[in-house]
């Protein structure tokens, strides 16, 4: 079957509902990139990404996005800026350390700050416990990097503490 927008083969078949009913569609990778995404087919920045640049746009100036940009959190070392470009955060820590930047972003995608919904039963660490491992496994790393053994060993059976705990 053959692309209903060009001569290419058609590997995407889309069926969408319109104001007069179903309408039944064929088309090309390229030509279904399009239909499906038409407002940022000119960018590869993500959606969330957009709505986060728009946001803070309307309300700081250029230096203040520059000192945001530049703000990084001293458990995992993202940037905000480097968020802003991914669309994702670091660790758990993030939440917190970008808290007030988050706040605004995560109210107009999602209507509020407060999780509602199912939980995994297993391995769901709390926040703050999830924020400890990730900085004693780094520490952990670095005292092992400096061949400090005894130090990666406390380090080690605090990890176990943590782990066990939960």
């Amino acid at each position: 079957m053959k692309c209903q927008k060009c001569s290419k083969s058609a590997t995407f078949h889309i069926t969408d509902l319109t104001g007069d009913g179903l309408l039944a569609l064929h088309l090309c990778p390229d030509c279904a990139k399009h239909y499906l995404q038409p407002e940022v087919e000119d960018t590869e920045t993500p959606k969330i990404t957009g709505v986060l640049s728009d946001q803070l746009k309307l309300e700081q100036t250029a230096e203040e996005l520059q000192e945001l940009d530049s703000k990084k959190c001293p458990i995992c070392g993202i940037s905000f800026g480097k968020f802003r470009q991914a669309g994702r955060l670091g660790c758990p820590h993030d939440y917190v350390f970008f808290g007030a930047e988050l706040k605004p972003l995560l109210e107009s995608v999602h209507g509020s700050t407060e999780h509602v919904g199912k939980r995994p039963q297993r391995g769901a660490y709390d926040t703050e416990s999830q924020t400890e491992l990730i900085r004693l496994r780094g520490e952990m790393k670095l005292a092992v990097s400096e061949e400090n053994y005894e130090k990666a060993q406390e380090i080690r059976d605090r990890i176990r503490s943590i782990e066990d705990q939960t």
